[in-house]
């Protein structure tokens, strides 16, 4: 099972010092943590895509080529890449050239977002969001899969003979998630094409999410892609430790109350008892986030959101520590002696997809060969 972090790259005020980083500072930051998180032996580093204040993460490709360099193992991933707002054409050609400068290392969740504004900032009505969705992904797809692609649609101006360059790594496009938080037919597009399903659960209660995630599962078995309970998931989370519970209360507290993304609102108690948020000691993160199994299912990926809110390096990279020595190893042993013989433990990698690839073209020669 993949054990990872995720950023939102928010640049948010230290409520305790009152400071706020720069921006330059921030971004620094973010790649300290991807850094430290390979060498504290997690999966995956996982950054958003924002356009707008507080947040900083505009480029993620950019971002993530140039932890390919600083980085040997850990995969590279996006907690959301727009598949409204961007052009297809364009996440086609930047994901493949970041699996080649990665070695394959290489994911990429897409996502609607949840910025009202970022539509009309690059030409898009936010009532076609859904449309948008369901037809550049499409195109994207035929990109990466096809070699030369004639096309039209109603969202972009029609394509006569494109090649998308350079072509998918191997002849393999990156493995895809799909991210939501309230759309079914976003569950149902990751179905259709055998793709993995991803719920950021670290705002509403666990129940909306499961109804999401028992769809896709539904979906992907229609589909014929395997069992409903071989289908590919991954979670979102958020934690906050220290070595007793009682000071890690006290210690995020503050940054609860303040956070851009849910400060002001409910209490730091209402919150972790209603969604997977879990402040205190690293056993208690531990035992937590087994009960995710009990409730969505076997899964393969879990992402915890560790570095916003205006949390110190420091305090982060002590966080990370944390997950890796006392948390992740206890998490992989108690989900694999859990996880049924017939249910993937990892989500596809690079390697397995190029593997699973030959190996349907071996069996197809010997068909041919047969008849």
């Amino acid at each position: 099972m993949q054990f990872g972090i995720f950023t939102v790259g928010d640049v948010t005020p230290d409520p305790t010092t009152g400071r706020t980083p720069t921006e330059a500072e921030r971004i620094a930051a973010m790649m300290t943590i991807a850094e430290h998180a390979e060498q504290a032996g997690l999966d995956v580093f996982a950054t958003g895509e924002h356009h707008n204040r507080p947040f900083v993460p505009s480029s993620p490709t950019t971002m993530l080529g140039y932890l390919a360099g600083r980085t040997s193992r850990i995969t590279l991933s996006t907690s959301t890449t727009l598949i409204t707002t961007n052009d297809p054409v364009k996440i086609a050609e930047d994901y493949a050239m970041l699996q080649h400068l990665s070695g394959g290392r290489t994911d990429l969740m897409l996502g609607r977002g949840n910025t009202a504004p970022v539509y009309p900032w690059f030409g898009k009505d936010i009532s076609k969001s859904v449309e948008l969705t369901v037809e550049n992904y499409q195109l994207l797809r035929r990109l990466w899969d096809e070699d030369v692609v004639t096309w039209s649609g109603q969202f972009r101006t029609p394509l006569q003979s494109f090649t998308s360059t350079p072509r998918p790594l191997d002849g393999v496009a990156p493995f895809v998630w799909h991210g939501s938080i309230r759309t079914p037919e976003v569950a149902e597009i990751a179905a259709y094409f055998g793709d993995g399903y991803f719920a950021n659960n670290i705002f509403w209660p666990k129940e909306h999410y499961a109804r999401l995630i028992e769809l896709y599962r539904q979906r992907y078995a229609h589909y014929g892609h395997g069992a409903p309970e071989q289908a590919i998931v991954g979670l979102g989370g958020q934690v906050y430790m220290a070595k007793n519970s009682q000071d890690a209360v006290r210690e995020f507290r503050p940054y609860f109350d303040n956070a851009p993304v849910y400060g002001h609102g409910p209490s730091l108690e209402d919150f972790t008892a209603q969604t997977p948020l879990t402040v205190g000691a690293p056993e208690q993160v531990v035992e937590k986030t087994l009960t995710f199994q009990e409730f969505f299912g076997d899964y393969q990926r879990q992402l915890f959101l560790i570095d916003h809110a205006g949390l110190p390096l420091a305090t982060v990279l002590r966080q990370i520590d944390m997950l890796g020595e006392q948390v992740v190893p206890v998490l992989r042993r108690e989900f694999e002696a859990r996880r049924p013989a017939h249910v993937p433990s990892d989500p596809p990698t690079h390697a397995s997809r190029v593997a699973a690839r030959d190996a349907a073209l071996a069996a197809g020669s010997a068909e041919a060969v047969g008849a």
